[in-house]
């Protein structure tokens, strides 16, 4: 069977303030006509379809335009991500035809969708404080922990593979598995340090559908069991700048062996972190190939130049983000604490010193203490 497998659509998120609607759009378009293309004979979503529990009316429309789509090429099966709310991700899925399933109650967790020789088990996102109280079995009392009540469904998706011997398996989960490489636009699921997943959980199956990690990677699985991130279909910070963005297509055989390949999506445009001295970065000389990417500007200079965002956004007109990281670090980490004898004086010292990395110069000083005056005069007029 030939699966497409994608995750982390996050419609509704934003890029700096940016609205992604139309780069998502184009993105599952994409994602269709690969399906498409490959003869796809399922399409896999593992998790974040939202960037936001409360989905706004535009990122539903979005959702509605591209499963419609998609439903046209192949069975969809979704489950929800830990920025999806469960209920409304799931409002209305027994309701849907037998070409969509969408799985995110976790009392559900662990039973299987079949498909001809493949058995898909959809195991949405488990909270673990929740989820273990769902999943605890005879008055068992388990860990809150993500390995304890991913451990407690994987136990029953064993469990049925073991009455259906020859089957071809699937697990798709959204999960932070140990070994994967993370960027900035993942939402933290750990909690002192317990969120983590040691791949010998998914041991058994046959190939494991994640979602959560932005960037496609594969964590080294146990046995003949394979992992597989396939990664979000657009770039959603600049830690993922350098990513190649793609879907993942899994040739799964009836007798489990796995072929996986990347397809690429193209992005709406490049990302660029340009690195310099001021006078470097205003160079027309220099970084001209980064004059129509996102950019984030990072100034090295020891002080702080003066109007740094009008300044660079006018050499980067796509300019998303400044800032300044001089080469010798800053002078100080947070400003000094304000003792009742300083003077005014010297306290604005202290203030330029900590927001430029430099002595206040002797103008601005004089400046500061003709205003002080001034104030002073009127105070006591």
């Amino acid at each position: 069977m030939r699966i497409l497998h994608t995750s982390d659509w996050h419609i509704g998120r934003t890029l700096h303030k940016v609205s992604m609607r139309e780069a998502q759009r184009d993105a599952l378009r994409q994602i269709c006509e690969i399906a498409a293309a490959e003869d796809v004979g399922l399409i896999v979503v593992s998790g974040d379809v939202f960037d936001h529990a409360v989905p706004s009316a535009d990122a539903l429309e979005v959702l509605e335009d591209a499963l419609s789509a998609m439903l046209q090429i192949s069975p969809v099966v979704i489950t929800a991500g830990n920025h999806d709310s469960l209920r409304r991700l799931g409002y209305g899925s027994r309701l849907f035809t037998e070409r969509l399933h969408i799985r995110t109650r976790v009392d559900s967790a662990g039973e299987a969708i079949a498909f001809g020789p493949v058995r898909v088990y959809p195991i949405p996102y488990l909270h673990p404080e929740t989820a273990r109280v769902e999943l605890a079995a005879d008055g068992a009392d388990l860990e809150a922990t993500h390995e304890a009540v991913m451990s407690e469904v994987m136990d029953r998706v064993r469990a049925d593979l073991a009455a259906h011997p020859g089957a071809a398996s699937m697990v798709m989960a959204h999960a932070w598995v140990a070994g994967g490489a993370t960027s900035d636009s993942e939402r933290d699921v750990s909690v002192g340090g317990l969120g983590t997943i040691p791949p010998a959980v998914f041991a058994g199956v046959d190939y494991v559908a994640l979602g959560h990690l932005h960037g496609p990677q594969e964590p080294r699985g146990v046995g003949s069991t394979r992992l597989r991130y396939s990664g979000s279909p657009l770039r959603y910070s600049f830690s993922e700048s350098g990513h190649e963005k793609s879907v993942t297509i899994v040739d799964l055989e009836a007798d489990g062996t796995t072929r996986v390949r990347a397809v690429p999506i193209a992005q709406p445009r490049s990302m660029a972190v340009v690195r310099g001295l001021m006078d470097e970065l205003l160079d027309p000389d220099l970084h001209a190939d980064s004059i129509d990417a996102w950019v984030r500007a990072v100034v090295t200079d020891d002080r702080r130049p003066s109007q740094m965002w009008p300044r660079l956004q006018e050499r980067f007109p796509r300019l998303l983000q400044v800032s300044h990281e001089p080469e010798g670090g800053l002078a100080a980490d947070r400003p000094a604490p304000v003792a009742r004898e300083q003077k005014p004086s010297e306290v604005a010292a202290d203030f330029v010193e900590y927001v430029t990395n430099g002595p206040i110069a002797a103008a601005e000083g004089a400046a500061f203490d003709r205003a002080v005056q001034l104030v002073r005069g009127r105070e006591q007029a």
